[in-house]
C-alpha cells in the first residue's frame, strides 16, 4: 500500500498547519457533538466519542474546544439535526470514492458533492455502487523506530487482526469494534501515533498515472473543502513523487 498508507500521516502533518485549521476543528467539534447526543456526555461509556476525541487530539485541537463542544451538545439542543450521511462515487480514471458526511440538509450536501465530481470529470454513484471495494476497518498508523515484534504482541492481545510495514510507516488493523482498545494500548506501550481512526480501507489499489492521480487529489481537496465532508476515502494509488511534492 505504498504511497497511500502514508497519505493518512502526510494529512494530518498538513492539518496542523495550514490555514484551513478552523474548518477542520469545527468538523471535529460537530463528530464530538453528534456523538454526545448519540450516546451521552460520558466518555467512558461512549465509544463513538472516544474515537471523536481521540481523532480530534491527533489533529491538535485544543482541549478547551472539545470541552465546549461536549459542553454544548449536552446543555442544547446543537447538533440534534446532524445525520450521518455516505456518498460513493467514481473520480478520473475511474477510481473509487467513498465520501462521509455529517450533515443538517441533505440537499445541500448531495448537490455539493456533485458538482465537485462533475467538475473533476467524475461522477456520483447509487448506494452500493463502489462500497463493496472497502472494508470497514480501524486503523492505528505508527511512525518512528518501532519493534516489530513488540508493536504485534501489543496489537495482538488489544484485539488487533493484522500490522504492516510500508517503509517505515506501520499500519495496524482492527474490526471497528476493538479499535478504541487498539489505539489505547499501542499509545500506552510508547509507540508513536501519526494517526488512528476508523476508516474505509480499499480491499486493492489501482495504479493511475501522475497526472490521472493529480485531478483525482484536486477532487479529495475539494470535498475535503465541503464544510459537511468528514472523510475521504479512495481505491487509488498515490504516486510517491506526488506524495513527496
Amino acid at each position: 500500500m505504498s504511497g497511500h498508507s502514508k497519505w493518512s500521516s502526510i494529512k494530518h502533518k498538513k492539518a496542523a498547519t495550514d490555514k484551513k485549521r478552523g474548518v477542520l476543528f469545527s468538523k471535529l467539534s460537530r463528530a464530538i457533538m453528534v456523538a454526545v447526543k448519540e450516546g451521552g456526555p460520558n466518555v467512558a461509556d461512549n465509544v463513538a466519542l472516544q474515537n471523536a476525541i481521540a481523532k480530534a487530539r491527533d489533529f491538535s485541537m485544543p482541549k478547551d474546544n472539545i470541552e465546549r463542544a461536549i459542553e454544548r451538545a449536552s446543555a442544547s439542543t446543537d447538533g440534534a439535526a446532524f445525520e450521518n450521511v455516505v456518498y460513493e462515487g467514481y473520480g478520473p480514471g475511474g477510481a473509487a470514492f467513498v465520501i462521509e458526511a455529517l450533515t443538517d440538509n441533505r440537499n445541500r450536501t448531495a448537490a455539493n458533492v456533485r458538482a465537485a465530481f462533475n467538475k473533476a470529470g467524475g461522477s456520483l454513484g447509487q448506494t452500493g455502487s463502489v462500497a463493496f471495494l472497502f472494508d470497514r476497518l480501524g486503523v492505528v498508523v505508527v511512525e518512528g523506530d518501532a519493534d516489530e515484534d513488540e508493536l504485534m504482541l501489543v496489537a495482538a492481545e488489544a484485539g488487533a487482526d493484522d500490522i504492516a510495514d510500508d517503509d517505515g510507516v506501520w499500519q495496524v488493523t482492527s474490526a471497528p469494534t476493538a479499535f478504541a482498545q487498539v489505539r489505547a494500548a499501542v499509545e500506552e506501550a510508547g509507540f508513536a501515533i501519526a494517526s488512528a481512526d476508523i476508516r474505509m480501507v480499499p480491499k486493492s489499489l489501482g495504479e493511475v498515472d501522475e497526472e490521472t492521480a493529480r485531478k483525482l487529489m484536486r477532487l479529495v481537496d475539494a470535498l475535503e473543502d465541503d464544510d459537511d465532508v468528514q472523510e475521504v476515502f479512495f481505491n487509488f494509488e498515490i504516486p510517491e513523487a506526488l506524495l513527496t511534492e
